[in-house]
């Protein structure tokens, strides 16, 4: 936001230097980032002089030049070549001195220099107006008043405007300072504090009066609602014309560009006192104004000559006949003003910023009203900008006012109420701020005081701080005034160690990111919000459950994901499109469900593995990622977290085209498998992807337990293998839970370690290699006790099994 110093210096008298007054204004949030001269005239005309024409002869070698001899001040006559046709002896004009710089109609600069023309020296230039940037003209030289001296700087005969412009970053909570009156409002406050007693000056509208009741246009608001307040007066026998040039300046200055005295009266009270105003062709109207939404699908020229689809809650602005505008945003071609405009309908109100800001985002627009609306204005200037406008229109293209304002405003806009506690504001600023400064820097930021007790202060904020409506929020506002830089702090900085327990969620979550790191996984974020589109790739996924945005930034992001896969797809299509294809990825990311009984949120962690295991090397062969391979990343996080006891069971989710899940006491603690191709192909992606989700509220939940923990045993472990014959159909899974059911007491462990399936087998046979760890924690086994234990596996595996040994 650009802010011009001497339009703020209207507001509040004041002979501070810009550097003290941006100092001052950052210091109360309003960040001034950069602080820009501006000039009306480039260059500001340094070096162009009055100079009186002595002598005019015409230059011996060419026709059309002449010589001149100028006295600008100097001692002696200067010598200037000149080939404009009227310039004569004894005027008064303006020469550019050797050294001055000019610049051209495209900005480019170029240097007054010493030099010959057809053998006549030339020091100097005699300027025409477009020369100098005043205007367009090249027919001749410029001629001056001849009571000017010679020597006098046109600077100062043209009365040039210059400026400094604030360039503020202001922050979209701060929309009460998106104005030079806003903007002087906070810097008033903050002179005050620092003991600077300076007064708020308003511009008057007491010369407002209703001079002939001629031309009144009726309003009728439809949606109260979106329309809280809405005025309206009528202005006849005006003349559109370009503004005055003080008024172009001050829209130039801070980056407009004038249209003309109508548009730029509304510009410039907008940026004035941060109400936006719009101006009708009164002609153009038909009937009364009507403020209403549309039905679904109506077309609308908008004034950059752009058709519109208006959606059902688009709030217009209409006449019996049609839209004429799109409330708080943009204007229409057909009611605009033109220059054949001699009567206008002079528009204020105040619209409701949620409707203004989904209108603007849908149709892609954002205007210097819209900027404010959905943002918040002051609904009490309303009409009070209505008459300021008004009066600045009559001051700039005439015309007399022609009806009383018409106003509606059924329901008043209250302002907010907030109790402040004085204990509350020593705790939050960590300072004991006087209760007198404190009810000091209140007032002066406009909030009444309506109640004081020794506990603290009865507020009312006035409606337009929309920022201020909770009792932090007025704590924050006493700081800022108060000034950050004014709080003392101890060099003594005390730091309390929390005793947080180990189980807790961050710390559990770094123990595993920093595992998976080092496994070789890079971590992803991605965003919660994403297209409805993806629960139809899965029937698991319900598309009413989905949490859909009331306001979307687009079609992509209107709904919050109920699954984390495809946020990891769309990062895999994404390396992958880049050739980055050997991929392990993981994502603790939540969530969303909307259910009958209300919303919920669930956190999960995610693996994703694709691609090659590692990198192409002369020393290792390439190998593709695998199920495998994802189940032992899987099992090595339930390992750490120390989670036993869990059982598989089929995959409930049709995401996989193979899979399974992990159970713990029949809740399911991670899904994992295959992603199938058809999802994969919505992607783009033709390599296999390896997913695994892990319920991670499961997680927390199971390992917030005691911890459980046995003595290492004294006693060796001994190891016996068998190789079994059995049938194809026969799973390692059987044979386990076989051998853990007939030794209970002394087997710790069973493991696979040869498969084969080949020559020399019968048919329908497979060879298991299975090794067995037994252990007695009180003692040293002996042969007879492991053989005894070995042939009583040995004997259940053949009758149960039908194995044999090989």
């Amino acid at each position: 936001m650009k802010i011009s110093y001497n339009w703020l210096k209207q507001f509040i008298k004041t002979d501070w230097t810009s550097e003290q007054t941006s100092e001052l204004l950052t210091d109360l949030g309003l960040e001034v980032e950069v602080v820009e001269k501006y000039e009306s005239i480039k260059g500001g005309l340094a070096g162009v002089v009055v100079g009186h024409v002595l002598t005019c002869e015409k230059h011996p070698d060419a026709d059309r030049l002449k010589i001149t001899t100028v006295n600008i001040g100097l001692e002696a006559p200067i010598q200037v070549v000149c080939g404009a046709t009227n310039v004569a002896a004894g005027q008064k004009v303006p020469v550019a001195t050797v050294g001055t710089v000019l610049y051209d109609k495209e900005g480019a600069a170029f240097t007054i220099k010493k030099g010959k023309i057809r053998g006549q020296e030339s020091h100097g230039m005699i300027c025409a107006e477009d020369e100098l940037g005043l205007g367009t003209s090249h027919d001749g030289i410029m001629i001056l008043d001849e009571t000017l001296e010679p020597g006098t700087p046109a600077a100062s005969v043209f009365k040039l405007a210059d400026d400094e412009v604030f360039e503020i970053g202001l922050t979209p909570n701060r929309a009460d300072a998106m104005s030079h009156y806003g903007t002087a409002r906070d810097l008033r406050a903050g002179m005050l504090q620092r003991g600077v007693n300076v007064e708020l000056i308003t511009p008057s509208v007491s010369n407002f009066r209703v001079e002939m009741r001629t031309l009144k246009i009726d309003v009728s608001v439809e949606e109260p609602l979106l329309a809280p307040r809405y005025c309206g007066l009528t202005i006849s026998g005006i003349s559109v014309e370009p503004s005055p040039a003080w008024l172009q300046d001050r829209l130039k200055a801070i980056g407009l560009t004038p249209k003309n005295n109508i548009v730029d009266v509304t510009n410039y009270v907008l940026h004035e006192l941060g109400q936006p105003l719009h101006a009708f062709d009164a002609s153009k109207i038909n009937g009364k104004v009507i403020v209403k939404t549309l039905p679904e699908g109506t077309k609308f020229v908008t004034l950059d000559d752009v058709e519109r689809t208006l959606h059902k809650e688009d709030l217009m602005i209409c006449d019996e006949k049609g839209p004429l505008c799109i409330a708080g945003i943009f204007g229409g071609k057909k009611s605009g003003v033109t220059e054949g405009t001699t009567a206008i309908f002079l528009e204020s109100a105040y619209f409701d910023p949620v409707s203004i800001r989904k209108t603007a985002k849908r149709h892609q627009l954002n205007t210097d009203a819209s900027f404010r609306f959905e943002r918040g204005i002051d609904p009490t200037i309303t009409e009070y900008a209505l008459k300021r406008a008004a009066l600045l229109i009559q001051e700039v293209a005439g015309g007399k006012i022609t009806c009383d304002v018409v106003e509606v405003y059924p329901k008043k806009i209250e302002d907010f109420s907030v109790l402040l506690n004085f204990n509350n504001v020593y705790k939050i600023i960590g300072q004991e701020i006087p209760k007198d400064t404190i009810k000091k820097i209140l007032v002066s930021l406009d909030i009444k005081v309506n109640s004081v007790s020794d506990s603290g202060l009865g507020l009312t904020i006035p409606a337009y701080r929309v920022d201020v409506q909770r009792e932090i929020d007025v704590i924050e506002e006493i700081l800022r005034v108060y000034g950050y830089n004014n709080i003392d702090f101890s060099k003594k900085f005390n730091a309390t160690v929390s005793n947080s327990p180990r189980t807790e969620d961050y710390k559990v979550q770094n123990v595993i990111a920093s595992q998976l790191n080092s496994q070789g996984f890079h971590e992803m974020m991605a965003n919660s919000l994403t297209t409805a589109a993806y629960t139809k790739l899965s029937t698991t996924l319900k598309e009413e459950h989905n949490v859909t945005m009331l306001n979307p930034l687009s079609n992509d992001l209107a709904t919050m994901r109920q699954s984390l896969l495809f946020s990891a797809l769309e990062a895999i299509s994404y390396n992958i499109n880049r050739r980055n294809s050997d991929l392990k990825l993981f994502e603790f990311g939540k969530t969303y469900h909307k259910y009958l009984n209300g919303y919920e949120e669930h956190k999960h962690l995610t693996l994703s593995i694709s691609g090659n295991r590692n990198k192409e090397s002369w020393i290792a062969v390439q190998k593709s990622t695998d199920f495998f391979l994802l189940k032992g990343y899987v099992t090595a996080i339930l390992t750490r977290l120390g989670i036993e006891k869990i059982t598989n069971a089929p995959v409930a989710s049709d995401v996989f085209s193979e899979g399974t899940s992990i159970c713990y006491n029949n809740d399911t603690l991670v899904e994992m498998g295959v992603v199938k191709k058809s999802i994969l192909k919505h992607f783009g992606i033709k390599q296999e992807v390896y997913f695994a989700d892990f319920n991670w509220d499961l997680i927390l939940k199971i390992i917030t337990g005691k911890i459980k923990y046995s003595e290492i045993p004294k006693y060796p472990e001994v190891r016996r293998d068998l190789a079994l014959l059995i049938d194809q159909k026969t799973t390692y899974e059987s044979i386990y839970n076989l051998a853990k059911q007939t030794e209970k007491g002394l087997l710790k462990d069973v493991n696979l370690f040869d498969v084969y399936e080949g020559n020399n087998l019968p048919e329908g046979k497979k060879s298991y290699a299975l090794s067995f760890t037994i252990q007695d924690n009180t003692k040293t086994l002996t042969d007879v006790q492991i053989d005894k234990i070995m042939s009583k596996l040995q004997q259940t595996f053949e009758t149960e099994l039908g194995a044999s040994l090989r």
